[in-house]
């Protein structure tokens, strides 16, 4: 257990999970609550990865990066403890860090958010699973391999269940740009129109670009295995193919103590507050909140980051979430910039912020300036 501790001060508040949630969590709380209170990262990594560069890492395109999370918390005069949180005695306020197989090492918090994300787990039989960085080399050794093909059929699968659809849609328009008219792409989803979280607007508008790039759009179809050259779909359909690139289905993982529902995500209010748990909030993936990205997450982050700062005595106002989504989709040529505020059904245009996270915030405007500083200590 690697650890980094400054001078603590103030309400004590510990924190979960070194992602996007965390971080957002760890640069709010200090920008809102100043020297009122103290801040532990616990995280089982000491590495932020940024993920959404992944999709393009295949195709060279892009690298994904890192930041150190011991410079955010060193830049936040915040604690950084780099081991696994195992249990939540919400009684004793402690948290268990796993230091060992068999022994842990209590943290004591007056605030604890939940910020752990979620797991990745394989939801198609026999395709490889695309999860972000870990699996950048088995995709572009599935593409190489389509290359070597005299017939390149490629499938890109989004899973039923929760997911985050988007790099489905990136690696079927990258693979497109790729190979051009010598492959036949294909999209296979549940969602009845392309990102249909988005919206209808953005939907008709991807729709038009996957038929453009000629890009085959399997919507409303369930994916369950792929063997001997052919995708199978619920219902008895099938599809034939070379090569399937599977989205994961994910499953939140919080630790002993904190109550969850059957696929281990937390249930929270709009203010990030954990039902029955004092002093315990949750934000990002960890949550029930259908929606995993990271931009979500951040805002979630903040609603929390609001309450807590509030809490501490800081001339704030709580704020419940409001989601917006903002995402940058990778085409192999020009980005497409979206934006859907989610609180407005419908509301799908045209973004200006090749952003997750809301630029109109400052803890918002903040973590990107961070991230943008701190590139450079980053390299995968």
């Amino acid at each position: 257990m690697a650890k980094t501790s400054p001078e603590q001060a103030g309400l004590r508040v510990v924190v979960l999970g070194g992602g996007v949630a965390g971080i957002e969590l760890v640069l709010a709380l200090r920008a809102l609550a100043e020297d009122r209170i103290s801040i532990d990262l616990l995280a089982p990594e000491p590495h932020f990865w940024y993920r959404p560069l992944a999709v393009a890492e295949p195709f060279g395109l892009g690298q994904v990066r890192r930041v150190e999370l011991a410079v955010v918390a060193r830049a936040c005069n915040a604690g950084a403890t780099f081991a696994a949180a195992r249990y939540v005695d919400t009684h004793l306020r402690v948290v268990g860090a796993d230091v060992g197989p068999t022994a842990a090492a209590d943290v004591e918090y007056d605030v604890l958010v939940v910020a752990t994300g979620a797991r990745s787990v394989a939801a198609v039989e026999g395709a490889v699973t695309f999860r972000g960085p870990a699996d950048v080399d088995a995709v572009a050794r599935a593409l190489e391999e389509a290359r070597r093909r005299v017939r390149r059929r490629i499938a890109f699968v989004v899973p039923p269940g929760t997911t985050w659809p988007f790099p489905a849609y990136e690696l079927a328009l990258l693979t497109a740009h790729r190979f051009g008219a010598g492959a036949e792409v294909a999209v296979v989803t549940p969602e009845e129109t392309p990102l249909e979280i988005f919206g209808p607007a953005i939907g008709t508008a991807l729709e038009a670009l996957l038929h453009e790039r000629g890009i085959s759009f399997y919507g409303k179809r369930y994916a369950t295995a792929f063997a001997e050259g052919s995708l199978l779909l619920a219902g008895g359909e099938s599809l034939g193919c070379e090569h399937v690139i599977a989205l994961p289905t994910l499953r939140g993982d919080p630790p002993t103590g904190i109550p969850k529902d059957e696929r281990g995500f937390v249930f929270v209010d709009d203010y990030g507050r954990v039902e029955g748990l004092p002093d315990v909030y949750a934000a990002g993936d960890a949550t029930t909140f259908p929606i995993k990205q990271g931009g979500i997450g951040a805002q979630q982050a903040d609603a929390v980051a609001l309450a807590i700062a509030a809490r501490a005595g800081a001339p704030v106002n709580p704020a419940p979430f409001h989601p917006v989504l903002r995402a940058v989709l990778l085409t192999g040529s020009t980005p497409l910039y979206l934006r859907h505020d989610a609180g407005a059904p419908g509301a799908s245009v045209a973004a200006t912020e090749p952003l997750w996270w809301p630029p109109d915030k400052i803890v918002g405007r903040y973590l990107a300036a961070f991230l943008a500083q701190h590139a450079s200590l980053s390299a995968a």
